[in-house]
């Protein structure tokens, strides 16, 4: 089954959403980010959930130390680190680690376990762009390891991605915003609906 991860939840409305749509994850921002939320924020929202999906947190290029407090204090699951982390970087939590396609081409996951993520490339955004790319350069990489794609996906395209890719997991955060930070309750469902049909699920 494809893993569905909802990024960049501020509230709890949005938690819930996510988690009552189906999704598997649910993502923080505890970078710079106009969705960043404070790790009190996050813990308070996650100790409210009655289903607890699993937990990421976004960062980059921040400490190993701050990181693992961080990690720590809300118990994530999972780190999802988009900045020039390298290889080595260990703060005690399981990480993704999030590849931008730049110029065609993906950078190497070489030395990176799974899992990895694709997403888009930007100068001006260092964390999730929103903006789609040439799925297509990701199928090698799918084929041998666990890919979350990213990037541009909402309702209307997540389907084909997940029928055409069959990658291990697609995230979404601005696809499914009525406004930054503020989850659409019927996009969120729109997106995990789409998600299980692809997969002939429902």
């Amino acid at each position: 089954m494809v893993r569905v991860k909802i990024c960049g939840i501020r509230d709890a409305a949005g938690a819930r959403t996510a988690v009552d749509s189906g999704a598997d994850l649910i993502g923080f921002h505890f970078c710079s980010s106009p969705r960043y939320i404070s790790p009190e924020a996050a813990q308070a929202i996650v100790d409210g959930l009655a289903v607890r999906p699993k937990i990421v947190g976004v960062f980059i290029d921040q400490a190993e130390d701050e990181v693992r407090q961080i990690a720590e204090f809300v118990g994530l699951d999972l780190l999802q680190l988009h900045g020039s982390e390298p290889p080595g970087f260990d703060a005690g939590t399981p990480a993704i680690k999030v590849l931008k396609v730049k110029d065609g081409k993906i950078p190497s996951a070489e030395g990176w376990r799974d899992l990895v993520m694709v997403d888009s490339w930007s100068a001006d955004q260092r964390g999730g762009t929103g903006r789609t790319w040439d799925w297509e350069l990701a199928r090698p990489l799918i084929s041998s390891r666990r890919v979350f794609i990213a990037g541009g996906l909402e309702p209307g395209n997540v389907g084909s991605v997940v029928s055409g890719f069959k990658p291990y997991g697609v995230d979404v955060s601005s696809g499914v915003e009525a406004s930054i930070g503020v989850k659409d309750p019927a996009k969120v469902r729109a997106f995990v609906r789409a998600v299980r049909q692809a997969e002939g699920l429902i």
